[in-house]
């Protein structure tokens, strides 16, 4: 089975594997796991902050986020086809008691202009306040698409301009950075929060980081343990997040040539629609164009044949990349999408 549908399907390689095995542990919530607190300080050293916290997914480091930096009737700007917009259940309203304003970015991508005409005037009682900008990076449904790191830059500007936080969703910010060939630092330095997944392209089985000022990572702990978020020994867990950062960085590289090895070879098959110079990392989506073929029958004519993709909504199919998907299996769905739409 070729398992194409997200990288979080990954599995613990046997190096990381013996590590979680290795790991010392202790009881977290009482700060006493050392394997959790080497992760935090290598996390918050990476990413240029005062402080970081492992917390249990990507969902709830976002949540975490937006607690923190917010007061119940705020406002916070997203980008329409984001993750916390779509993905996270309403959990900002839930959760935080916030409205979401979302723009339609490119891809995904917001730009300092539409920021700067989205935030509210203070001076009407009717309009909530605009209390914290959210940017994705990579941006997951559009494409894996790249930040511009000065589009990040500008932006920052703006926020500090009108006292606005500024978070981003990093889940696959290494993704970028690889891409790129720039240290992480380059986008951190200019948000006052930012999270990254262990559990999507790095490869470990459970687990995300938000990183920040010591004061931000302070109410992030206290909003954690009031999520349900305190875990105990979770140094098994870290010691596999730590294993990712040290063998499982460098390597995102792999992942994005198989997707674009991929999306060539599928973008030469007549009936399937797909933009190749928009590969930028490790996801792509694609459409059916064919007589009497849809999205879904190609999805299922696919997995009878060992190969899973995720057929999202408005007929798009995706398809990501990652380290259990080798260069071998990518030819063999190549040959199978061949076959199927001959």
């Amino acid at each position: 089975m070729v398992d194409l549908r997200s990288d979080t399907v990954t599995k613990p390689t046997p190096g990381m594997l013996e590590a979680m095995f290795c790991a010392k542990v202790g009881d977290d919530v009482y700060g006493e796991d050392p394997t959790a607190n080497r992760l935090e300080e290598k996390v918050a050293k990476l990413l240029g902050k005062e402080a970081s916290v492992f917390v249990p997914s990507g969902t709830m480091a976002n949540q975490l986020c937006l607690r923190a930096h917010t007061k119940p009737g705020d406002e916070v700007i997203v980008e329409r086809a984001s993750h916390i917009f779509n993905d996270e259940s309403g959990a900002a309203a839930a959760l935080s008691g916030v409205q979401l304003h979302p723009l339609r970015g490119e891809r995904g991508i917001l730009y300092p202009e539409q920021v700067g005409r989205a935030i509210r005037n203070r001076g009407d009682y009717h309009l909530p306040p605009t209390r914290l900008i959210c940017l994705e990076n990579t941006h997951n449904r559009g494409g894996g698409a790249i930040y511009p790191p000065k589009a990040v830059r500008e932006i920052s500007q703006i926020a500090r301009k009108y006292h606005l936080f500024l978070h981003m969703d990093g889940a696959r910010l290494l993704n970028a950075t690889i891409a790129l060939r720039i240290d992480p630092i380059e986008y951190s330095q200019y948000v006052d929060s930012v999270i990254l997944c262990l559990s999507k392209g790095l490869g470990a089985p459970v687990g995300s980081m938000v990183a920040g000022t010591k004061e931000l990572i302070e109410r992030v702990r206290r909003f954690r343990k009031m999520y349900g978020g305190g875990m105990r020994q979770i140094g098994f867990l870290a010691a596999a997040g730590i294993y990712a950062l040290d063998h499982h960085v460098e390597r995102l590289a792999e992942d994005h040539k198989k997707a674009a090895r991929l999306a060539e070879a599928l973008n030469e098959i007549p009936g399937i629609q797909i933009e190749t110079q928009k590969i930028e990392t490790n996801i792509l989506y694609f459409r059916v164009k064919k007589e009497r073929w849809t999205a879904y029958r190609v999805v299922e004519g696919l997995k009878k044949r060992g190969i899973l993709v995720l057929l999202m909504e408005d007929s798009l199919i995706r398809a990501v990349t990652h380290l259990d998907v080798s260069k071998e299996d990518i030819e063999n769905t190549i040959s199978v999408f061949q076959e199927i739409l001959s």
